[in-house]
């Protein structure tokens, strides 16, 4: 059994033994990490730093008699590194500040940080550095640093008129995952893959790499919160509406009992959050050149562009109806 770390070096000495196999050569943009007051950063010549930061708080964004550790661990860094995916950049290192109980400090830190090594090889991020504080809840803050090459980057205010709006993978699965998880505690990833994507989401880091590349995407941004509150601030920032097609959204078979009542899938598809999937614009001169599939991931024409500012989705019966945010919120809803 673990033993609990008696103090707060202890829990540093901890994280710092950990985080050195989970360098390789991703850390050689760190010319100074764990150790001193703060850390040295070198970006390759030529880029652009990208930061950002992510909250993942016990109680909002995860329930601690539900989610194992090693997935808590795995999904703080995922969910940071997947806004560095949605510009078609890379990540470099990551920032770690963390709240918990002295009461897991022992085995829940060690599985903790397992899943976030997994997380931090798979995505070529190491840890540069961070802060530790004593607290009755969990509460995880990750700053990533990543790269772009300078003036590469895929804003979220290029979309035009007539651009055509896709999307990456399915929407709604996470949301789904997340449902069951709560029916069933003891329900495994490998049981059932919308768990799995709820747990263990995977950015889309070559997806975004190869759009910027091939300059293929004119916005774009991740969905994290659902397609109905995301694509507004797309539009917002690009001062632009769009016009989604219900029955074109990439959505779930829902074949569990439990979900009967759901008998509109693309009700979770249009505001279900935590899919980390890509919502991208493509000029009409470009579509041509887009693959159905990328690495095995769909990719989905789902609507288009307009030049006025209204926000519609055209149903089965030729209608349209005003796209209303129902994603998730932290201000209007608890998980």
């Amino acid at each position: 059994m673990p033993r609990k770390c008696q103090n707060e070096d202890s829990i540093l000495r901890k994280i710092a033994d950990n985080a050195r196999s989970w360098r390789g050569r991703a850390g050689q943009s760190v010319t100074l990490g764990i150790g001193d007051d703060a850390a040295l950063f070198r970006p390759k010549p030529g880029h652009e730093t990208i930061l950002t930061c992510d909250w993942f708080l016990e109680g909002t964004h995860f329930l601690r008699e539900k989610h194992p550790p090693d997935a808590v661990g795995w999904k703080c860094l995922a969910r940071a590194v997947s806004d560095v995916a949605a510009m078609g950049g890379t990540p470099r290192c990551f920032l770690l500040s963390m709240a918990l109980p002295e009461s897991h400090t022992g085995q829940w830190l060690d599985l903790f940080l397992c899943g976030l090594g997994r997380a931090s090889r798979k995505f070529r991020c190491v840890l540069a550095g961070g802060d530790t504080t004593r607290r009755n809840e969990i509460f995880i803050n990750v700053t990533v640093v990543g790269e772009v090459r300078a003036g590469s980057a895929v804003l979220r205010s290029g979309a035009r008129p007539g651009d055509i709006l896709y999307v990456s993978g399915r929407l709604g699965e996470a949301e789904l995952g997340l449902r069951l998880l709560k029916l069933h505690r003891e329900m495994a990833a490998s049981e059932n893959p919308a768990v799995r994507k709820h747990l263990y989401p995977e950015p889309r880091l070559a997806m975004g790499q190869w759009l910027v590349k091939n300059r293929l995407a004119s916005a774009m941004m991740d969905l994290s919160d659902g397609l109905s509150s995301d694509l507004p601030r797309l539009c917002a920032a690009s001062r632009v509406g769009a016009l989604v097609e219900k029955a074109k959204i990439p959505q779930l078979q829902i074949t569990n009992v439990a979900f009967k009542h759901l008998r509109d899938a693309s009700q979770l598809a249009l505001h279900g959050g935590d899919d980390y999937e890509l919502l991208f614009a493509v000029p009409p001169r470009e579509v041509r050149r887009l693959p159905k599939t990328f690495k095995g991931v769909r990719l989905t024409a789902i609507g288009k562009i307009t030049l006025g500012r209204e926000l519609l989705v055209l149903i089965e019966s030729g209608d349209t109806m005003q796209l209303v945010p129902r994603g998730w919120d932290p201000f209007r809803k608890k998980l």
